[in-house]
């Protein structure tokens, strides 16, 4: 009777099972989003290297992670890492318009990496992109702050999520960089 009830119960488990990962209708190289400078980058340009997608902002007290960000993207882009700002007025911490910001990152920074327009990261009018991670990621997907950060595997799906705290040359971060690379 034992065995039975342990039987039935595994069946049970096994067709209740639920899945954490998503059914991705679409992936993230499926989207476009404007650069700074107004051109069109294409996110199937990047398709198959993963993606570190972090909202930006030039007057939050997280900005000197830009100086990270450009220091992962030196030591990781020839191994095939995007790192992709997304400057962002959401949380009311950006300048006033992109070629502001785009001075700002290159002055005090010396920014090389692709940066976009400023683009709305959260609520009803955030770019396809965030709504897309949190449609299929969760709320975990969606920034809590500026220098909020997704990563994006190969497969152009989220690998995780980190919060503003996290700096991007973190070992949690590299570590998991690192293991997308390999």
């Amino acid at each position: 009777m034992k065995k039975l009830l342990i039987i039935g119960v595994t069946i049970i488990m096994f067709f209740f099972k639920s899945s954490s990962n998503a059914n991705y209708e679409k992936n993230f190289y499926d989207f476009k989003i404007n650069s700074i400078s107004g051109d069109v980058i294409d996110l199937n340009d990047f398709k198959g290297k993963p993606v570190l997608v972090v909202n930006t902002a030039s007057y939050c007290g997280f900005t000197k992670q830009y100086a990270d960000m450009q220091k992962l993207w030196e030591r990781y882009r020839n191994k095939g890492l995007v790192v992709l700002g997304i400057p962002s007025n959401s949380f009311n911490q950006e300048k006033k318009n992109n070629n502001e910001v785009k001075e700002f990152c290159e002055v005090n920074f010396s920014i090389n990496f692709p940066i976009t327009e400023i683009t709305d990261v959260k609520g009803n009018n955030a770019h396809e992109i965030y709504k897309w991670a949190k449609e299929n990621y969760g709320k975990s997907a969606v920034p809590k702050w500026n220098f909020y950060k997704i990563l994006i595997n190969k497969e152009g799906t989220i690998e995780d999520t980190y919060a503003s705290l996290t700096n991007p040359t973190s070992k949690k971060i590299t570590k998991k960089i690192e293991s997308l690379l390999d």
